[in-house]
């Protein structure tokens, strides 16, 4: 519904600059790219729409964040629950409802958490764009807020035509950014968890500290590698001195993690640093949070599988709880139809277009993992493609989320097993 209306109000004369209606595709794409939080353009937000028509963007970033967020705690709140009678009461198989009071607690605190964010976000850009580069009151703050809301909601959304190129040596611009986007996409239960528990880290639950400790390296490790590939290269930040250079890497290392914003020139970067974007882009960021992927605990819990396979043992245990047999198999059903996912429309764009494997393939992840990062082929693919990237968007921001809950929910008893044989693997 929110892709309706976003489709009809963009494709309204008033929303566009020049005023003359836009195309349906240019408007269906686009407030599917808001309301997803995406961040894909087929077309130059900064010159393109109207004031109005960038309100309109800004507010379907804004209800596509919060609804998001709260869908994703509501599904998981009713998850626990779940399993939190069956522990208690072995005999009773159907889950307690959710009370009204809890859905209006859970939905103000969403609501409270990002608002708050925001503003501290706000005041900052706004003041930095004031005093550092000489913007107009009216100017800085209206910059301020929508960049605000773009980068907590991990949408990628920029009124600049080189999105944040213009800042790659600012910290006071990059860092807040970087810090909002973490926080936004890291996901809203472990916010809360953190914001009632920072100082007592024992008391975490195991997704807690399965996130933070998953995103830390990620961030880490995509921050080394990305200034390592990138360190001599002219294109992107090959002139840069070495301080710059760790803010340009750890700015895209914590973009890359589906917020869609680029302080380098991202069809200038060596095909190594493409890929290894595609693989963060993959990952994700927390769950029931406005990142996208397959996410950063579905991801660190196959690696503990994979640990504990190698060291032939039975179960598999993370951070001192055990693991369930039926968290790995949601886990390992997500992140394979994720990859085929990928892999189709990959083939699928290949099959209409001249464009390299590299361009499309970072294409398809960016759209997947409701990024936003683009090398600069969004516009040049075909109406069949950008159909393609519409799709992936839609079901790669809803399709993890629903998957999960509905495995989740469906998980039954079995009350015979067939005789056990084993196939011969790998």
């Amino acid at each position: 519904m929110l892709v309706l209306v976003g489709t009809v109000l963009l494709s309204m004369p008033f929303a566009v600059e020049d005023g003359q209606a836009p195309g349906l595709m240019t408007a269906v794409f686009t407030a599917t790219s808001a309301v997803c939080v995406t961040g894909l353009v087929v077309v130059d937000t900064a010159t393109y729409w109207s004031t109005a028509g960038e309100l309109i963007i800004l507010g379907l970033i804004q209800a596509g964040g919060l609804g998001i967020m709260t869908l994703a705690s509501l599904l998981g709140l009713l998850v626990f629950r779940r399993f939190g009678l069956r522990m208690r009461l072995t005999a009773q198989t159907e889950t307690k409802s959710i009370g009204l009071g809890e859905v209006r607690r859970l939905v103000g605190r969403v609501i409270l958490v990002s608002l708050i964010f925001e503003l501290v976000l706000w005041v900052m850009l706004a003041l930095r764009l004031y005093v550092g580069y000489d913007r107009r009151v009216g100017a800085a703050a209206y910059e301020g807020l929508f960049h605000s809301v773009s980068a907590f909601n991990n949408a990628g959304f920029a009124l600049y035509s080189d999105s944040l190129m213009g800042f790659v040596t600012d910290p006071w611009i990059c860092l807040p950014i970087a810090v909002a986007v973490i926080v936004g996409g890291i996901g809203f239960p472990v916010v809360l968890e953190l914001w009632r528990r920072f100082r007592t880290p024992r008391a975490w639950s195991l997704h807690t500290k399965i996130t933070v400790l998953a995103t830390a390296v990620l961030l880490a490790v995509g921050t080394v590698l990305i200034t390592a590939l990138e360190w001599d290269n002219p294109k992107t930040m090959g002139a840069a001195g070495w301080s710059d250079k760790l803010l340009a890497g750890f700015f895209a290392s914590a973009s890359a993690r589906t917020a869609g914003f680029n302080s380098l020139d991202v069809a200038g970067m060596e095909p190594a640093t493409l890929l290894v974007h595609d693989m963060l882009m993959f990952i994700g960021g927390g769950s029931a949070g406005t990142a996208g992927g397959i996410k950063v605990a579905t991801f660190a819990l196959l690696a503990f599988v994979i640990l504990a396979e190698a060291r032939g043992e039975p179960t598999v245990h993370v951070l001192g709880r055990k693991l369930s047999d039926g968290v790995q198999r949601q886990a390992l059903t997500i992140v394979l139809l994720g990859i085929g996912l990928v892999m189709s429309a990959t083939v699928a764009l290949l099959a209409v277009t001249s464009l390299d494997l590299d361009q499309v393939l970072f294409e398809v992840v960016s759209a997947f993992a409701t990024v936003g990062l683009s090398t600069g082929i969004t516009d040049d693919l075909p109406v069949f493609g950008q159909l393609v990237l519409i799709v992936l968007m839609f079901v790669g921001r809803l399709g993890p989320i629903t998957l999960a809950t509905a495995m989740a929910l469906r998980e039954r008893v079995r009350r015979y097993e067939l005789p056990e044989e084993r196939t011969i693997v790998g």
